[in-house]
């Protein structure tokens, strides 16, 4: 079982209390949720015990006196832009978002498109949720936007976007990913408010970095490392430091926004007392669930060897460029970190190594090193038969159900049968069966067969273990392995010299 690190309740205790706080003397509070309000698994990782969907929990509580604003920039919509860790495009994400909200009976107020100019595309999607019943805004972008201030109050700044009606005291503004033009809604929705006589103010509830932790927290590192290639950097929020002689962290853009930030709030928000530092418009209470600091720091030193294959990976493909990676490896080299720190990394190169010396095989060796939760190593590796993801879970569900190795899992009747569809039916030149393949029979074997079924019913105990493979995955099998709950790196190495 994994060692709890975060404690949800308490978390939940706090913060709730602290954003009613913030809703006291005023009529509306309009909330900006940077990071992912569903499904943080980012937080989950480097906060063993977190609950990935707490901050929903957190709404739901709240829901009586909350409502939705979604915010996506129309120009994600127009090139695809996607959610790595689901896989899924921005626009399918607002989608899925509002069947969660929905679910929870969680109002949604509307969908706005950013910088809006009639992007194919977003014009498409504007049209599919208005035919199914959502409301729909569109804001163009505003010249100058946020440094000039003149020409944000002027007839084209933030008077020739549309005004959201909102009903509810608190206003959730959220979007699929960063960039969305969150902060720009809020203060648009404040302009409109104040010139109605509304009392209206804003907050920011951003889960990282955590301003209480100390600026090099391993915590504070691994969110450095998640953001490497937006050049988010971790700073000691000087103007906190200055107002109330206390250490606080905050990041780059935010310090450097706060001057102008402050001045538009000064011009649109109600609120009495207006915030003296970056870190005094956020809202996070997320160190009150912290119950093992340790435990925390260790999570999140994996978190950031986790962050930093990633980054080898999208460099070796072309994603990134070569200056991201170097501030990967100073990350890397300042947390005293090594890619070996990470043990199915150890073992996958240790199995890769025997299988090159046992087979003489010119290409690299795909292995995949599993590591359960008792802390044992499972490995797998490709063959003729199936390849190596499929052949490590395979011989994972072996262990976890106590079967012997020399017992076949699938009838190798089946398993040939499956090849025999691909190869000819199918006329497939890679007929080595996927880990998909390979599920999709389990499930069918366990059925009829008690030994299958046996494994078969061992697949949730999969969920948060760690693996590590010697070549790069393709996105089906990265994506099939996050559906099962595993977190898995890869060496930034091409499973074979073929370009398809």
């Amino acid at each position: 079982m994994q060692t709890i690190g975060f404690d949800n309740e308490k978390y939940l205790q706090e913060q709730s209390k602290y954003i009613y706080q913030r809703l006291e003397n005023i009529d509306k509070l309009y909330l900006e949720f940077g990071g992912k309000l569903i499904g943080d698994k980012h937080a989950k990782r480097v906060l063993p015990g977190y609950d990935e969907d707490v901050k929903l929990t957190l709404l739901t509580k709240m829901k009586d006196r909350a409502e939705i604003i979604i915010c996506i920039y129309s120009e994600d919509i127009e090139h695809n832009k996607m959610r790595g860790d689901y896989g899924i495009t921005y626009d399918q994400e607002v989608l899925r978002l509002i069947d969660e909200y929905n679910d929870l009976e969680i109002q949604v107020n509307s969908v706005l498109l950013t910088r809006f100019n009639g992007q194919k595309n977003a014009t498409i999607f504007k049209t599919n949720l208005e035919n199914r019943g959502i409301k729909v805004y569109t804001h163009e972008a505003i010249a100058g936007y946020p440094t000039d201030v003149e020409v944000l109050f002027s007839e084209n700044g933030f008077a020739k976007n549309p005004y959201i009606e909102t009903n509810k005291p608190l206003i959730i503004v959220t979007g699929p990913g960063a960039g969305s033009g969150k902060l720009a809604t809020c203060l648009n929705q404040l302009y409109h408010e104040h010139n109605q006589g509304i009392k209206a103010s804003y907050a920011k509830f951003e889960t990282f970095p955590v301003w209480n932790l100390p600026l090099k927290h391993p915590v504070n590192v691994a969110y450095e490392a998640a953001t490497v290639d937006l050049n988010d950097i971790n700073v000691l929020d000087s103007y906190h430091i200055e107002a109330y002689n206390e250490m606080a962290v905050n990041y780059n853009r935010d310090m450097q926004m706060f001057p102008v930030i402050r001045r538009i709030l000064s011009n649109t928000s109600t609120n009495d007392k207006l915030y003296q530092s970056p870190t005094d418009m956020g809202v996070n209470c997320i160190k009150a669930g912290i119950i093992d600091n340790q435990v925390v720091e260790d999570a999140a030193k994996q978190e950031i060897i986790r962050r930093y294959y990633q980054v080898e990976n999208d460099f070796k493909v072309g994603i990134i460029e070569e200056s991201v990676r170097s501030k990967m490896h100073v990350i890397m080299e300042e947390s005293d970190l090594k890619p070996e720190n990470r043990i199915p990394v150890q073992e996958a190169h240790q199995y890769a190594e025997e299988v090159i010396n046992r087979t003489n095989c010119p290409e690299p060796s795909a292995v995949i090193a599993l590591q359960l939760h008792t802390g044992k190593v499972v490995t797998g590796r490709t063959t003729q038969l199936m390849d190596a993801p499929g052949a490590a879970i395979m011989n994972a569900l072996k262990e976890l159900a106590g079967i012997s190795d020399q017992i076949d899992l699938l009838a190798p009747m089946i398993l040939e049968t499956i090849q025999k569809l691909k190869a000819d039916a199918l006329q497939s030149k890679h007929p080595i069966l996927t880990l998909n393949e390979l599920l999709i029979a389990l499930a069918i074997s366990a059925v009829t067969n008690p030994t299958a079924e046996l494994a078969y019913k061992k697949l949730n105990q999969l969920r948060e273990t760690q693996a590590h493979s010697t070549v790069i995955l393709t996105q089906d099998t990265k994506k099939q392995l996050q559906q099962l709950g595993i977190e898995t790196t890869c060496d930034s190495v091409f499973a074979s010299s073929r370009l398809s």
